[in-house]
């Protein structure tokens, strides 16, 4: 069976305040790599170094298309201040086919 591939995705970024995320959201969003930045404040506990680390942080959610994935994370790792920035990225799944077509058309064409 075939697999049909999903042109759009999710790119999920957390950074450390309010302020690097909105400067990361900006970036992303001006260079078109974007249609979408949402963001908020979590708690987040994780390993980092043998240690458990507990810390106040922003999530961050892009909505895009698939083909800008890798962009959006080289643009993301240029103004992260993190040594090893959380940004990972997954397949978006069903959605209204309008919402679709307002991310193909607010972002850069391939």
């Amino acid at each position: 069976m075939a697999r049909r591939r999903i042109p759009h995705a999710m790119a999920y970024v957390t950074a450390p305040d309010r302020e690097t995320a909105r400067t990361i959201a900006r970036v992303v969003i001006e260079g078109r790599l974007a249609a979408c930045a949402n963001y908020w404040p979590v708690e987040s506990r994780y390993w980092w170094r043998g240690a458990q680390e507990e810390t106040n942080e922003f999530v961050i959610i892009f909505k895009t298309r698939r083909s800008l994935v890798r962009k959006l994370i080289a643009a993301v790792q240029r103004v992260h201040p993190a040594e090893v920035p959380c940004i990972v990225s997954y397949p978006m799944g069903p959605a209204l086919p309008a919402y679709l077509s307002w991310i193909d058309a607010e972002t850069a064409q391939r």
